[in-house]
């Protein structure tokens, strides 16, 4: 039976990982398949593994990185300490979480750091969020997340200045606004503030520049999408499914 491994999600009509996963699969020769699985509830996750037997893992993306964790048995300890998941793999009818986000995010980043980047902004609050701040933890850089409602170690998106804005030389967007097909919305931040010594990085890969991107290109900023930190963290999905079907006894 050939293996079987998928993205859950509500909305994935325009995910990256169904398309990245058939074209690797045909050009490598590997004997599997992905799918795209949306789901409206989390609840649903179980109905849908016992109506597909030979699902060997699947990637979680938003809204579900965090509420994924209750229904495995068991999560990496970097997704633990991480609080999401967006990999699971299911060896021996067990399904163990793990976080390539984080990995991803940060080997995407490392290159583009300068002097420059001693304090950063999280852009939301969410699981992609989470693996962002491991990521910035990992590198040493201290950061602050923003977010709609006031928390007391949290900025909200009034509260920014330009004053902020110019301590905070490395700013992250992991919310969805940007995203396709809602291309008109950005964050709501002091653009005006950014400078050449900024540096924007969007989670986001579709559009492939979104507003949030476009107005610090516009001040001078350094800018990235999230297209290579998706392509890693496939790549480090794959690995770990891989690995999993090698250790299944014959």
């Amino acid at each position: 039976m050939q293996p079987l491994y998928g993205l859950i999600g509500i909305t994935l009509t325009h995910s990256f990982s169904p398309a990245y996963f058939k074209k690797k699969f045909a050009e490598q020769n590997i004997d599997a398949f992905y799918e795209a699985f949306p789901i409206p509830y989390i609840r649903e996750l179980p109905d849908l593994l016992e109506h597909n037997p030979d699902m060997a893992g699947f990637n979680v993306t938003i809204p579900y990185k965090e509420a994924v964790i209750p229904y495995l048995d068991e999560v990496d300890a970097v997704a633990a300490q991480i609080g999401a998941v967006n990999c699971v793999v299911i060896a021996e009818g067990k399904k163990k979480g793990y976080n390539t986000d984080a990995i991803a995010f940060e080997r995407s980043l490392n290159p583009l750091l300068t002097p420059h980047h001693t304090q950063a902004l999280i852009l939301g609050t969410g699981g992609s969020s989470k693996a962002v701040a491991y990521a910035l933890e990992q590198l040493g850089i201290p950061f602050k997340k923003v977010s709609q409602n006031k928390k007391n170690d949290q900025f909200t998106y009034e509260e920014l200045t330009p004053e902020i804005i110019a301590q905070y030389k490395l700013i992250i967007n992991t919310t969805p606004l940007g995203m396709y097909p809602s291309m008109d919305e950005s964050p709501f931040i002091p653009y005006d503030a950014l400078t050449e010594h900024h540096l924007l990085y969007d989670l986001i890969y579709n559009p492939e520049e979104t507003r949030f991107l476009l107005q610090g290109k516009l001040k001078g900023a350094t800018t990235k999408n999230g297209f290579e930190m998706l392509q890693l963290q496939a790549e480090a999905s794959w690995d770990l499914w891989s690995a999993a079907r090698t250790e299944v006894p014959e």
